[in-house]
């Protein structure tokens, strides 16, 4: 029977072929597709999150895990989707309207979903009222908000105060590479990441989960 331990070795080591084939061979062994997950996939996910805030290792390799965590999530979403997986939050992402860097949030995401999150990605140029229909429609725990131009950093106040306007329960989460915890603190922003690994830490923490 394929150990959780080798599935999780293969996502550190970033080889999505055998971590494909680990977790179908799991699933063909008669392992639950919830122990995969959280024995296997997130398990691996979270010690490359761990290295990587000891800057023991770096993006490429987080990336190449996120990949490699992917091949095994295809498999296993079908099945935990009819058996109703518990994730621990969701949370809406997007890049902000006017903007279209996305390599920052992607990774963000990825590490978001190996701790254990539901994350909806809208994308890149996301205008403030697409948030606010997702997070209404998804019932969101945090709306990640990305920017990286100094002229786009205004469209977080926008989607924040949007937010807020519509009276929606939600915590707010920015980051990029030129948001400070200063400007986080003048948006009125629940929380500030400034990269990937903290960011992780930060929605957790905002859900009291960390």
């Amino acid at each position: 029977m394929a150990g959780l331990e080798e599935i999780s070795l293969m996502v550190q080591e970033g080889n999505f072929k055998e971590v494909e084939r680990l977790t179908q061979e799991a699933l063909d062994k008669g392992r639950l597709a919830q122990d995969i997950l959280n024995g296997g996939l997130i398990a691996g996910m979270s010690v490359i999150g761990e290295r990587f805030k000891r800057n023991e290792c770096f993006v490429p390799a987080v990336l190449l895990a996120a990949r490699a965590m992917k091949a095994g999530m295809a498999l296993l979403r079908p099945i935990l989707t009819d058996t109703g997986i518990e994730f621990i939050g969701k949370v809406v992402l997007g890049t902000v309207k006017g903007d279209q860097h996305d390599i920052g949030k992607n990774l963000v995401g990825m590490m978001l979903e190996g701790a254990g999150f539901e994350v909806i990605d809208l994308g890149t140029d996301t205008p403030s009222e697409k948030f606010v229909e997702t997070v209404r429609e998804k019932k969101a725990d945090i709306v990640g908000i990305s920017a990286l131009l100094t002229t786009t950093m205004p469209q977080m106040k926008t989607t924040i105060e949007a937010l807020k306007s519509a009276e929606l329960t939600v915590k707010t989460m920015i980051g990029g590479a030129l948001v400070t915890q200063r400007f986080a603190d003048e948006i009125n922003a629940d929380g500030f990441g400034k990269d990937a690994a903290v960011a992780v830490e930060k929605a957790k923490e905002l859900i009291g989960k960390g």
